[in-house]
């Protein structure tokens, strides 16, 4: 029978059942990613043998960039939030020093400990710090109008770090390609760094309102059809995103920069905002399982087996040592609970994000042995966090809420009594 055809039918089926099973899914310790995962392994060499050919390096590039960028996206419409600097600060300290210190140990490890060069250490350490949007759906925020500060905080991060940490990438590649940095560095920081970030945000803001100003003028005149009206959001998503990256910005600071001026251009006008949220969100998802089983299809044994003691090594020292050890130091003064800044410590979700800034690596050149030692490291990682993060991530935030339900009873039986 067609290749083809029995993919269509295993995809198929996975659809239905995750979609019927997801009752049952949520209260058990699994995450919808491990399981795309599990039968993208099945489908592979190991299993099935149905999906013999391996996606190319290109391939694997523009699917996550896709789905990274609906996912950033979506993270700016669901953030109901001032624009102030008291409301972002745990964001602040994530993204200005949480990231910063999670680059610089991987890079310090994977120097010191797995002799990589300067370049490659940095590009390891870019392409492993940032958290991921797309696979921490479990954690972030349920709605719009959520106001725990867990949630917020890893939505925002999740919805950031992916676009600032591609100063980094850029400069990991740039070292890995020329070790004398006079040749380049002067040159990253006026585009890669201050530029493209500056561009991010501004196209953001422009393109965004200018769609929303169209949007809104013409169906003032007449009405959009209720079925296509949804994609204006995909529409604003491609045209920011694609428009960002023509004057050399960051598409997916533009993007989330853009799903936040949406969700406040549309903020009177819920049922828009939260249509488009759903929709977004419904694309996001079918991405992620299409992305997710691919990995699991070009996952082999032998070199996972080869870069086992490296893979193991940066994983541990990231998810039990770096992100905990750099929370903590980050949200100092913040006025965070213990048990709030143990969690953000512990869900540092690596996933298609990560997997992009690989592949967007190995595009531009990277390439030899050192190239595959840290694509095989990223797979892992990648792995692991699929399977630790999403096996814990229903009971501990299960537990989250109790506690803080817990919590909060006393205060509204001494107001009642006041």
């Amino acid at each position: 029978m067609d290749t083809y055809i029995l993919s269509l039918l295993v995809i198929g089926l996975l659809l239905l059942a995750v979609t019927l099973g997801s009752g049952w899914i949520k209260r058990l310790p699994l995450s919808y990613a491990l399981i795309y995962l599990v039968v993208g392994i099945s489908l592979g060499s190991y299993g099935f043998g149905l999906i013999k050919v391996k996606p190319d390096t290109q391939f694997l590039e523009r699917l996550t960039e896709f789905v990274v960028i609906v996912s950033v996206f979506g993270c700016g419409l669901k953030i109901n939030r001032p624009l102030k600097f008291w409301a972002w600060q745990s964001t602040i300290r994530l993204i200005g020093l949480l990231m910063p210190i999670s680059i610089l140990a991987l890079t310090l490890a994977a120097h010191y400990i797995l002799g990589m060069n300067w370049g490659a250490a940095v590009l390891l350490g870019a392409i492993l710090a940032p958290t991921d949007p797309v696979l921490a759906s479990e954690v972030q925020l349920a709605h719009v109008e959520d106001k725990d500060e867990l949630r917020f905080a890893l939505t925002s991060e999740g919805g950031l770090n992916d676009s600032l940490a591609f100063p980094f990438v850029y400069f990991g590649i740039y070292g890995f390609k020329d070790s004398n940095w006079d040749n380049w560095f002067k040159s990253w920081v006026a585009v890669d760094l201050l530029w493209a970030i500056a561009a991010g945000i501004i196209m953001g803001i422009v393109v965004a309102k200018a769609l929303v100003w169209i949007d809104r003028t013409l169906q003032k005149r007449r009405q959009a059809d209720e079925l296509l009206e949804d994609f204006v959001a995909i529409s604003i998503i491609l045209l920011t995103y694609s428009l960002t990256e023509l004057v050399n910005g960051y598409g997916f600071l533009a993007v989330f920069v853009a799903g936040l001026v949406v969700q406040r251009s549309y903020f009177v006008e819920q049922e828009k905002r939260m249509a488009q949220l759903e929709f977004t969100e419904q694309i996001e998802k079918l991405l992620e399982v299409t992305a997710i089983v691919v990995l699991g299809t070009i996952l082999l044994v032998e070199p996972m087996l080869k870069y086992a003691g490296e893979s193991l090594l940066i994983a541990g020292l990231l998810f039990l040592i770096i992100r905990p050890f750099g929370v903590w130091l980050s949200t100092l003064g913040g006025g965070l609970p213990k048990t709030t800044r143990s969690l953000m410590g512990w869900f540092g979700i690596k996933g298609l994000g990560s997997l992009y800034y690989l592949t967007y690596a190995l595009g531009e050149g990277v390439t030899g042995e050192v190239a595959e030692e840290i694509a095989w490291i990223t797979y892992t990682v990648i792995v692991l966090s699929v399977i630790a993060h999403g096996i814990s991530a229903y009971p501990l935030m299960a537990w989250y809420e109790n506690l803080k339900n817990k919590d909060q009873k006393p205060n509204k039986a001494s107001n009642h009594l006041v």
